[in-house]
């Protein structure tokens, strides 16, 4: 219930000023001591004490600027990192039992580390590069060891599968992800297409669609439903309600011959002969107008 009223406060603190300014702010609110903390918890988690959340929250943010420092090493902004962090720690916050017997950055942690994991892998890559839970656990620590082992040998790759508890296939294969590249689709079209030496691959193709027979058959139905619109009007009263009860009624259920008669107040057989005439002449109609 308290997380709107901070959610607010945090998502605006990071982008005002620098962020050397929000890093001096929050070393400003001072550190808790074990027994603070736990009547602060206390308060909130029997009481629902809001001010005593606020005071929990404001005394961990460090601890969130301290968790993001590690993950500056994956091109995005360290501010965002934080205020995914900073939500981390609400959650925590919200949930934390002061009778679990720990201290309340113990139980942080975990959650401050979740949100900052779910922020770099939906935001690293234009596609996602990790869904799976043994795929979160291999990108996040084959970006560790990469830092000091460069390209894997096949012994490495042995090693390192070994350790996460993963196949030697899905550590392959997480090296490539990582190793790709996203092509950027801001291709200045006019400008590149004067340059020889231009790489038209870098366009996305389609094999499937033909924007000629789509726009040729989109007309072809049109032409078709007009000359059906004129043919119907040159019927009689009786005839036109008849096919469009029947045929053309496109939002209700199709008319029975039975239901039909009991309206006109004459027999089905009629209805049929009225309905089968009518087209006839629809048919004759139509085959004069494409004469023309």
């Amino acid at each position: 219930m308290y997380k709107n009223i901070f959610t607010s406060r945090l998502r605006t603190s990071v982008p005002m000023g620098t962020l050397d300014s929000y890093i001096y702010t929050t070393n400003s609110y001072p550190m808790l001591t074990s027994k603070e903390e736990k009547e602060l918890s206390e308060k909130l988690y029997y009481k629902g004490d809001l001010k005593s959340a606020k005071k929990l929250i404001l005394s961990h943010l460090r601890f969130v600027i301290h968790v993001a420092k590690y993950y500056s090493g994956y091109g995005l902004q360290q501010a965002d990192i934080i205020q995914e962090g900073n939500i981390g720690l609400m959650k925590a916050v919200r949930r934390f039992n002061p009778e679990i017997g720990v201290r309340l950055v113990s139980f942080a942690i975990h959650w401050i580390k979740a949100e900052i994991h779910e922020y770099v892998l939906r935001n690293w890559r234009i596609v996602k590069v990790a869904t799976t839970k043994a795929q979160r656990k291999l990108f996040f620590n084959l970006r560790k060891a990469k830092q000091r082992l460069g390209w894997f040998n096949q012994d490495e790759i042995k090693i390192v599968a070994k350790e996460l508890g993963v196949s030697i296939k899905d550590v392959c294969e997480m090296e490539s992800r990582m190793s790709a590249q996203d092509i950027g689709d801001n291709i200045n079209l006019k400008d590149n297409f004067k340059n020889k030496n231009f790489n038209s691959h870098l366009f996305f193709k389609d094999h499937n669609s033909n924007f000629a027979n789509i726009i040729e058959k989109n007309n072809w139905n049109k032409y078709i439903s007009n000359k059906l619109y004129i043919a119907v009007s040159k019927l009689d009263y009786r005839s036109r309600n008849i096919i469009n009860l029947r045929w053309l009624n496109k939002n209700k259920k199709k008319i029975t011959l039975r239901e039909l008669a009991d309206y006109y107040g004459i027999s089905a057989e009629r209805i049929r002969q009225l309905e089968k005439n009518a087209m006839k002449k629809l048919r004759f109609i139509i085959e004069h107008l494409f004469k023309k």
